[in-house]
């Protein structure tokens, strides 16, 4: 009896340990993924009719792949940024366009993952498209990646104009022959936006707002696109014509990390 004892004890002890080693694991310790402070919602809850062509959810991105924190194609931003959209929105309507946003709130882990691929410098799948006169090895000294954005602070947005009726725009085919960003309308890839002189994500001085070179209807475009987002409170970076932050920012020293998906903002 005194073996059996002996026997059983040693089990329990083995079992208590297996438990507590389970109790210890990732998987048993996995933290909820965080969520938007109130102050965030979905763009759609404030403003159905803006188009909504989130990029990043997608395979069609300098990159060539989905990013990292995009688990849904929903456009998030801070309550005063979104307000201040529908606001021009409602302006463009009655002109005969709207706004069509590309991406708007960004979570950390998706600049994370912008930092790892400009570092590996043997992929360069999308080069033909994105950076087709960019040396790789130069994204992060001219500009192009850095390891902070202002998108993670929940206010700003890349976007552009269509002229309405919207025209449907195909989706991407991985694979498909590269055509680069700034060439003429018709022979890069479509988009049912005005013409704004280069495609969204362009890496190359064409994409500065004002660059000189860019005349005629596609600098008229970009003026009015940044003339009526700066009389609602955005102020436009001027290398990037689709890329605005409205002021002042709620969180100006705060880069978010929830995933971009309805259910960050679901209790709001």
């Amino acid at each position: 009896m005194t073996g059996m004892r002996t026997a059983l004890r040693a089990l329990a002890v083995t079992a208590a340990a297996l438990l507590a080693a389970t109790a210890l694991s990732p998987t048993a310790q996995a933290r909820p993924e965080p969520r938007a402070p109130e102050e965030f919602v979905a763009l759609r809850s404030v403003d159905p009719t803006i188009i909504q062509e989130m990029r990043y959810t997608t395979a069609h991105t300098f990159m060539g792949e989905r990013v990292d924190g995009y688990r849904q194609p929903v456009c998030i931003l801070t309550r005063p940024a979104a307000r201040a959209l529908h606001l021009a929105q409602k302006r463009l309507l009655r002109q005969g366009y709207s706004l069509k946003v590309y991406d708007c709130y960004r979570p950390q882990r998706a600049v994370d993952h912008f930092v790892r691929w400009a570092k590996d410098l043997d992929d360069q799948s999308m080069k033909g498209e994105f950076y087709p006169l960019v040396d790789k090895s130069r994204l992060f000294e001219d500009g192009y990646i850095a390891e902070k954005s202002g998108h993670s602070r929940g206010s700003t947005v890349d976007l552009t104009l269509v002229r309405l009726p919207a025209l449907p725009t195909r989706p991407y085919r991985p694979g498909e022959r590269l055509t680069p960003c700034f060439a003429p309308k018709d022979e890069r890839f479509p988009d049912n936006s005005v013409d704004m002189g280069t495609g969204y994500d362009c890496f190359d001085t064409l994409s500065h707002t004002d660059d000189p070179r860019i005349q005629g209807a596609q600098r008229a475009n970009r003026q009015f696109l940044k003339r009526t987002l700066t009389e609602v409170g955005f102020v436009n970076l001027p290398e990037e014509w689709w890329h605005f932050t409205y002021k002042p920012e709620l969180f100006p020293d705060t880069y978010f990390d929830f995933p971009v998906d309805r259910r960050s903002v679901g209790r709001h």
